[in-house]
């Protein structure tokens, strides 16, 4: 067999075994700062080349952007004549700011820090736009030709912008696909062996133990995604049968603050007083206060508040344009608003409308699935019952200082128990006992129910029949003709053979 070495030879080491170094140099020192030299040429490649992926992938949402507002430019050719050239540029940047949940930049990797907090796209498409209209001049011959070509000079620079990185990023991981490191070595010898499987010890026999039928098996039988998820039940270690459990809301993070509601119960339309307040309080813009207040929205229509509702929708939006329009958004946005006729105000009004139908609709159709989950939960519970009505399903619970080491191991398993449970079985009340379990997912119940009969804290006894009663006269009638059947079985035996 030949071997072939030539996959070490791009191995980088850090080996002292050949290095000779001055004699007034102290090998270990040298050595050692040989290794720390390697492992941050390692780092610092590694942490460029997550730069340049990421600054590939703002790029390439900036061009997307910038072809919008281009698009929106050349729509809108046929409006240049009369039309002023900051209203006009106004209004394809704002139909180019596309979704507001898209406008976030992504992420940058683990390692990647910047200085300054990444901007939104809308700013710098806003950016862009300022610095088209001071390359332009105050007064250019054709303002419309001439913002159109700044604003395609701008993307040029962009791609050629993301054909250097492209070249730079290429030529690092060539460089980093030639240096063979411990991280990237994963091959070594295979070594296969084949022995005889050990003979598997029989499995004993299982007692037979007693069960406990379940008002409805249907539910046994689903396999839940995990552990607990019964849509909407409660875990087993809250279920009490004293305290109602409230319930869950996976957007309790987001919450709008004492500033946002103030600025909330601006009536729709007053324009006037929403410039007054964000004047009063500047950092009513942050972007926290718009996902507070559609939040509040979205909580306001699952109430049935929607006028309340789309109040805060259209104040979210106001503060989303104000952050959205740049340095002088706040200006820009009232300035526009308020003139009649203008446009923007129905690119605005029309946003407003469709996030508020959005979230009407998503109201209504949360509001149809728990009233359908509370259904399906009222359905689906674990109960006990016996299966033979003439037994009674009887609790026992384990005393704590009992000396029987099986009834101690009870006692432990009783104690894990949550309170509201332990109640139920020291009361030895079934009905409490259902009461508790149907508090739980249908899967937790399903283990306290296995945990009990495992500790021996339920048992079927037989019931006592009283014939002096109308239905203890037709058990005991029931249970005589069962027993005359079952001899007249045993006289038939089984069929034999001739002699």
């Amino acid at each position: 067999m030949v071997v072939n070495y030539s996959k070490w030879d791009a191995l980088e080491l850090s080996d002292d075994s050949d290095i000779e170094v001055h004699p007034n140099v102290d090998k270990r020192s040298f050595i050692r700062a040989k290794q720390n030299q390697i492992h941050q040429q390692r780092y610092e490649r590694k942490n460029r080349i997550a730069t340049l992926k990421y600054e590939r992938i703002v790029n390439d949402g900036m061009l997307e952007r910038v072809d919008k507002l281009l698009e929106s430019l050349h729509k809108h050719a046929d409006q240049v004549a009369g039309s002023n050239p900051d209203e006009f540029m106004m209004q394809a940047l704002m139909e180019s700011t596309g979704d507001p949940s898209k406008d976030k930049t992504p992420d940058p990797p683990p390692n990647v820090h910047y200085k300054e907090e990444q901007p939104l796209y809308s700013q710098m498409i806003a950016g862009l736009v300022d610095q088209v209209k001071k390359e332009v001049g105050s007064d250019p011959k054709d303002w419309y030709a001439s913002y159109v070509k700044g604003v395609e000079g701008h993307k040029i620079k962009i791609q050629n912008l993301q054909r250097d990185l492209l070249a730079e990023l290429e030529k690092l991981e060539k460089e980093e696909s030639r240096k063979i490191t411990s991280e990237s070595v994963h091959e070594g010898f295979n070594v296969s062996s084949v022995s005889k499987e050990k003979e598997k010890p029989k499995p004993k026999a299982k007692e037979p133990t007693k069960t406990v039928e379940v008002l409805n098996p249907g539910t046994l039988k689903k396999d839940p995604l995990r552990r607990g998820d019964s849509g909407g039940q409660t875990s087993g270690a809250d279920a009490d049968v004293d305290e109602p459990m409230p319930e869950q809301d996976d957007d309790a993070d987001i919450e709008p603050t004492e500033l946002g509601k103030a600025f909330a119960k601006i009536k729709i339309g007053d324009y006037r007083a929403c410039l007054n307040f964000i004047s009063e309080h500047h950092e009513v813009v942050a972007e926290r206060e718009t996902d507070g207040l559609l939040m509040e929205a979205f909580n306001a229509q699952m109430d049935g508040k929607g006028t309340y509702a789309k109040q805060c929708v259209h104040q979210a939006l106001l503060l989303q344009y104000c952050r959205s329009l740049g340095k002088d958004g706040v200006g820009l946005f009232f300035k526009r608003i308020t003139t009649q006729n203008h446009n923007a105000q129905k690119v605005f009004l029309d946003d407003v409308n469709s996030t508020y139908a959005r979230i009407k609709t998503r109201t209504a159709e949360l509001a149809k699935e728990r009233a359908a989950n509370k259904q399906e939960q009222e359905i689906e519970q674990i109960q006990l019952h016996a299966v033979d009505p003439g037994t009674e399903i009887h609790i026992n619970v384990p005393q704590p200082d009992s000396k029987d080491d099986i009834e101690q191991k009870a006692r432990i398993i009783f104690e894990r128990f949550p309170p509201g449970l332990q109640r139920a079985l020291e009361s030895g009340s079934l009905d409490r006992m259902n009461e508790v379990l149907g508090k739980m997912s249908v899967s937790e119940a399903e283990e306290v129910v296995e945990q009990l009969g495992e500790a021996g804290m339920l048992s079927l006894e037989q019931g006592v029949i009283d014939p002096t009663t109308k239905e203890g006269k037709a058990r005991l009638e029931e249970l005589e003709r069962e027993g005359r059947e079952g001899k007249q079985v045993e006289e038939v035996g089984e069929p034999g053979g001739v002699e």
